[in-house]
């Protein structure tokens, strides 16, 4: 345990070749892709968010389409819940700032589009709290609440510090409730390309803004949902701290009193830029009340597994 925060790990052995989504509602299926409105090649502007972002010197001429390197791989997390509710829009009836992320997935080594792919996303609310796991607070912890006081007692732990502190490393944990907001699952349109309407993630006590995200590949997707297949990429998207500043003066997040860990500080992000996960967003300065729209493209290896667990 690091922290208020349960070590990340699997409770139990899973089956990393097939899984399955289960439909919420008749039409859901159908609610795939993004319509015509995003242009096929990579989103615009995506290199610009860090000197050491991922975007190669190279690109195809045939499609012009960017070069990506592999995007990084991060932990699970303790609160992943198997892509349950396949559908673009997660927001239910949680509060916060309006957030549409725009994803594109592709194969890093020949840099075209993976169509038909199933991206998984979750992420806390604005007060930190994840669906499923409610009883446990602000991430897991109830961040928020009265720090410790007196002086540490005992003999120190031996051995190096493991884990994801504020909500990763070493073990997996069960659901509590059946909560399922700020959760879904998507499939990639031809470009590449999946939508999310959500709501920006708040923050909870050792970790900075993100949002988790897994991409399943080789699987069939039929009227039940998405079956069989691999996990390729297990990662997880990041705020800036400027974007992230500015909504902590919007309510809800202007009542969470957890203190906040910044982008820097988090021991998660592997400080690369976009490779690394780190969002490319667009908002009105003096008004991101009104809604942020982030993009990144990921580069990933259809055939490999990496589970994150």
């Amino acid at each position: 345990m690091t922290g208020n925060h349960t070590a990340e790990g699997p409770k139990h052995k899973r089956d990393l070749t097939r899984r399955k989504v289960v439909v919420a509602g008749a039409g859901a299926a159908a609610a795939v892709g993004v319509g015509g409105t995003l242009a096929a090649g990579a989103f615009a502007g995506e290199t610009s968010a860090s000197t050491s972002s991922s975007a190669s010197a190279s690109a195809s001429a045939s499609s012009g389409e960017v070069c990506y390197k592999l995007t990084s791989e991060t932990t699970e997390g303790p609160y992943y819940i198997d892509a349950d509710k396949l559908r673009k829009d997660v927001t239910e009836d949680q509060e916060g700032i309006p957030l549409t992320l725009r994803l594109k997935v592709i194969d890093s080594e020949t840099c075209k589009p993976i169509r038909n792919a199933a991206v998984d996303i979750w992420h806390c609310n604005a007060l930190g709290v994840y669906s499923g796991y409610e009883a446990m607070g602000s991430g897991g912890g109830g961040g928020g609440g009265t720090p410790p006081s007196g002086q540490p007692t005992g003999e120190p732990p031996s051995g190096a510090p493991s884990g994801e502190p504020g909500g990763g490393g070493g073990v997996h944990v069960e659901p509590t409730d059946d909560e399922r907001y700020l959760r879904g699952t998507s499939k990639t349109d031809r470009n590449g390309v999946v939508e999310f309407r959500t709501v920006f993630p708040g923050w909870y006590q050792g970790r900075s803004v993100h949002i988790h995200t897994k991409v399943h590949v080789n699987g069939t997707w039929t009227d039940a949902g998405y079956e069989g297949g691999n996990t390729c990429h297990t990662g997880q998207f990041f705020f800036d701290e400027e974007s992230v500043l500015a909504s902590a003066e919007v309510e809800p997040y202007s009542t969470n009193t957890t203190t906040r860990t910044t982008l820097d500080e988090d021991t998660i992000y592997p400080d690369n830029g976009t490779e690394g996960g780190l969002l490319k967003l667009k908002y009105r300065k003096n008004d991101i009340a009104k809604g942020v729209v982030a993009t990144i493209t990921m580069g990933v290896d259809p055939e490999t597994t990496n589970a994150g667990t």
